[in-house]
């Protein structure tokens, strides 16, 4: 489902603003306020607009989806609490279920992580673990790193995407920002950026925080982006991975890291048709069970499915199974 009404909002939008701007306190009847291509410059605005070939829409190569419910009767939907499914090359929303609805992304906040230390970080950039960074709630999922020891943002960024280290993740908001808040800073500007306006991330790992939020929507706008970074989309293609560190002491070590996504460590079936690519988890009391997947049929159309508040792990699976199926058709 596809539709021009946020766009022809914005234009308006723009146009009001272009009037105030201007000084302009006679009333302006606009015969075509939606035809971008038609002069403002007849309605006395000191505007210039191009011709059609040199314009360039936000939105010209995303999904833009209306406000209602886009359910399927081969999708159970009372599952979870919000869904989606996404054509990225049709740019059409094939299934959605509360996409504009709030909600907290536990884990799948690494992607945003993923793709900001990406975007201004150097991968062969070290940092040296600190005692704060691995402060850590009860329970909280880590890589395995120790203070002290010395690692590369391209090793921390595996640990972060395969077996979601909340450490890895400190550890780079540091290396990148030089501290959470300014991290955390760079993560909203990142996302206002690509669109996801309904969303706002006070830390880089996804732990509980009734100010950190998200929503399905705006999570595919940030998943479809970070995509686009060749080393994000290689390392969510991941089973395993062993990686280099420097201990305290100067000596070489290796962790090994296992993909959580069940698709992808081989715990659940792929179903027919359907090549997982990658994807990332989620995981909290009161995000419930989160899941973010990048997949393409066997006519090789990517598509993004997005799950979150599922009541289990076993539910969230069975939804996203159905959504690859749809993926399928």
């Amino acid at each position: 489902m596809k539709c021009i009404d946020r766009i022809k909002q914005i234009l308006a939008a723009v146009l009001l603003v272009s009037v105030l701007f201007t000084g302009c306190s006679q009333q302006i009847t606009v015969k075509n306020p939606y035809d971008v291509y038609e002069s403002p410059r007849a309605y006395g605005l000191n505007v210039t607009v191009t011709t059609e070939s040199d314009q360039t829409f936000f939105a010209k190569d995303l999904c833009v989806a209306g406000t209602e419910d886009l359910l399927s009767q081969n999708v159970t939907a009372s599952l979870s609490e919000a869904a989606g499914l996404f054509d990225v090359k049709n740019h059409t929303l094939k299934f959605g279920k509360n996409i504009y609805g709030r909600v907290y992304p536990a884990s799948t906040t690494k992607i945003l992580t993923a793709y900001v230390a990406l975007k201004h970080g150097d991968l062969a950039a070290t940092a040296t673990v600190t005692e704060q960074e691995l402060q850590l709630e009860a329970g909280s999922s880590v890589c395995g790193l120790s203070v002290g020891d010395t690692v590369s943002l391209e090793e921390l960024l595996y640990g972060l995407l395969l077996c979601s280290g909340n450490d890895a993740a400190n550890v780079i908001a540091d290396l990148v920002a030089g501290s959470t808040e300014k991290f955390a800073d760079m993560m909203n500007q990142e996302a206002l950026a690509l669109g996801a306006t309904n969303s706002h991330f006070i830390n880089p790992h996804g732990l509980h925080s009734e100010e950190h939020y998200t929503t399905v929507y705006d999570m595919y706008l940030i998943f479809q982006a970070a995509l686009k970074e060749e080393k994000f989309a290689a390392i969510i293609n991941s089973q395993l991975h062993t990686a280099a560190i420097t201990k305290s002491t100067g000596e070489s070590a290796s962790l090994n890291w296992e993909n959580t996504n069940k698709y992808m460590n081989g715990e659940a079936e792929t179903p027919e048709g359907v090549e997982v690519l990658g994807g990332k988890t989620g995981t909290t009391n009161d995000a419930g069970y989160c899941l973010v997947l990048y997949s393409k049929n066997n006519s090789g159309v990517p598509h993004i499915s997005i799950v979150y508040k599922s009541d289990s792990r076993e539910n969230l699976y069975y939804e996203m199974t159905e959504l690859l199926l749809e993926s399928a058709k």
